[in-house]
């Protein structure tokens, strides 16, 4: 900053408002600086900055599955919020472990991150709320505390999965594959429950849903569980799958496709996220709608509100998802 000054003429001052106070500078004297910076290659020492203020300019997403595009367009809205502010997103991936989850928080708080967005393993972790009792603002995302002791921005699940069964009870199925992973899972579990709720309201009682679980939500997992469908008796077979997500629909898709099942007259499937690859699929995937960009958003201004606002006050955003249908539950395509 000294060479800047010295180079533009002007004190060390003016150089500090410049980077920081840039609307106390004539444009004038801000044009010369910012040459001077050009023509000396000058770069912000952001750390030291840090160090005086005490927090970065930086936001942070701990991400569940970076492997799900469904939190890509997530951190996509966050992204979008955070530049609005001439702030910077950092995202970290968890892989669903809650010893690496527990590694980025230690590392985003020695980092003096502004804040915290995280998609939980657990989200009634004590840890969460020792985390932010360390000073640090938490935002958790797609998921929801039992508690408000955090902001939190969720989709109804348990509405989600009985959506999608009762479309699938609705062209005629009665015996129903969930295809999902571990019912430790919160999605997993209020999804399988709309599931069962659907069937309830229809008459048919928990039997008439075949549990075909899965070590995790992916592509490969999906196409197992193809294989393992594949294998029932044809008498107690299911003729339609409710899959926890689209990932594992995909890949239920493509293991019916190598086994020359039929999707929708042999097999009808629901996926869930509604991510870009569904409506492309070789079967475009009914899948149900969650708002993924509007998730991301929400849960940054949030995050955003709490480190400006003493008199901040936590909320739990839920948002309702949707059913968009497609060739995969239809024998029929629709007319538009």
């Amino acid at each position: 900053m000294k060479d800047v000054a010295a180079a533009a003429g002007v004190s060390l001052g003016t150089v500090s408002n410049v980077l920081n106070r840039p609307h106390r500078v004539s444009p004038k004297t801000r044009a010369k600086v910012e040459a001077a910076m050009i023509k000396l290659n000058f770069v912000r020492n952001e750390s030291a900055r840090q160090l005086r203020a005490g927090s970065s300019r930086v936001l942070a997403y701990v991400v569940l599955d970076g492997r799900n595009p469904f939190f890509t367009d997530v951190a996509a809205g966050m992204e979008d919020v955070a530049a609005e502010d001439d702030l910077a997103l950092f995202v970290c991936n968890s892989a669903n472990l809650a010893e690496r989850e527990s590694a980025y928080l230690s590392r985003l708080e020695q980092q003096r991150v502004q804040g915290v967005l995280i998609t939980p393993v657990d989200p009634d972790s004590p840890a969460l709320e020792e985390f932010t009792r360390r000073g640090t603002p938490l935002v958790i995302v797609d998921r929801r505390r039992h508690d408000d002791s955090h902001c939190s921005v969720a989709v109804d699940d348990v509405r989600g999965g009985e959506i999608a069964v009762r479309h699938l009870i609705e062209q005629g199925h009665e015996r129903i594959a969930f295809v999902g992973g571990r019912v430790t899972l919160g999605q997993v579990r209020d999804r399988r429950e709309g599931a069962l709720r659907a069937l309830a309201g229809a008459g048919l009682g928990p039997d008439h849903l075949v549990d075909l679980a899965t070590p995790q939500l992916t592509v490969e997992d999906g196409s197992n569980a193809g294989q393992r469908l594949a294998g029932l008796p044809s008498a107690t077979r299911p003729t339609a799958a409710f899959c926890v997500n689209d990932l594992v629909a995909l890949g239920l898709l493509r293991s019916c496709a190598a086994l020359h099942i039929r999707v929708p007259d042999d097999l009808a499937i629901v996926g869930y996220d509604d991510i870009e690859f569904a409506a492309a699929a070789t079967v475009p995937l009914t899948s149900v709608r969650q708002p993924r960009h509007r998730l991301g958003r929400t849960a940054a201004e949030l995050l955003i509100q709490e480190t400006s606002d003493p008199g901040h006050v936590h909320q739990q955003v839920t948002y309702l998802p949707e059913l968009v249908v497609r060739a995969s539950t239809l024998r029929t395509a629709p007319d538009h």
